[in-house]
């Protein structure tokens, strides 16, 4: 391995950088975003679930709690005593932040895999181009002085084709699943601050009957 990068040149090194970033991103990505650490199931407004059943768990469970779901619950019913207005936008406030946290380094992902093929590209170019100075430097027309240069190239080539097609493949997967994840955070977010507020008018009403 260590000679397939020494014959690519210096071009290998911020390849080298790129496939470390790549892995590294993966992993950590792969890591927070599982759906426990986002929408614990535990937390989920479902059909048949009462509100009560919800507040427990957040009092209750201290990883659900800490979820991203479970931070935007908490902030609404932090926010219940100032109205419907305010925890609806204390709740959207808080979603967004929890996006921005679902989105980081997603979109430099996206950049490693665009940027590896053209690190292999100018490899290509420079591979070519060492080639033939060699041969009009040289005493002799000798085409085997050619080799290293066309070596340098290929190898520069496959190296960024390698790192950035799972780079790539990495970069749509977890765009897609963090688009899944607003679309249910949103969701359950309007369901529970729908839920609060009627009972809250729910309560209000009983009194003015008793």
């Amino acid at each position: 391995m260590w000679e397939l990068v020494k014959a690519g040149g210096w071009l290998m090194l911020p390849l080298v950088l790129c496939s470390i970033f790549t892995v590294a991103i993966s992993i950590e990505r792969f890591i927070r975003l599982k759906r426990s650490l986002v929408l614990p199931k535990s937390l989920m407004m479902q059909k048949g679930r009462s509100l009560d059943d919800v507040l427990d768990v957040i009092e209750q469970d201290k990883s659900a709690g800490q979820s991203s779901l479970g931070y935007i619950f908490k902030d609404g019913i932090d926010a219940y005593s100032y109205g419907e207005d305010y925890a609806r936008a204390q709740m959207e406030a808080t979603a967004s932040r929890e996006i921005g946290y679902l989105e980081k380094n997603i979109n430099f992902l996206g950049t490693l895999s665009a940027v590896a093929p053209l690190l292999g590209l100018l490899g290509t170019v420079v591979g070519i181009i060492e080639s033939f100075l060699v041969i009009d430097l040289g005493s002799t027309a000798n085409p085997t002085m050619m080799i290293p240069g066309i070596s340098k190239a290929l190898i520069t080539t496959a190296a960024g084709m390698v790192i950035a097609i799972p780079a790539l493949f990495a970069y749509r997967y977890f765009q897609r699943l963090v688009q899944e994840y607003v679309a249910e955070l949103e969701q359950q977010a309007t369901l529970f601050h729908a839920a609060l507020f009627f009972q809250k008018h729910h309560e209000k009403d009983q009194k003015k009957a008793g």
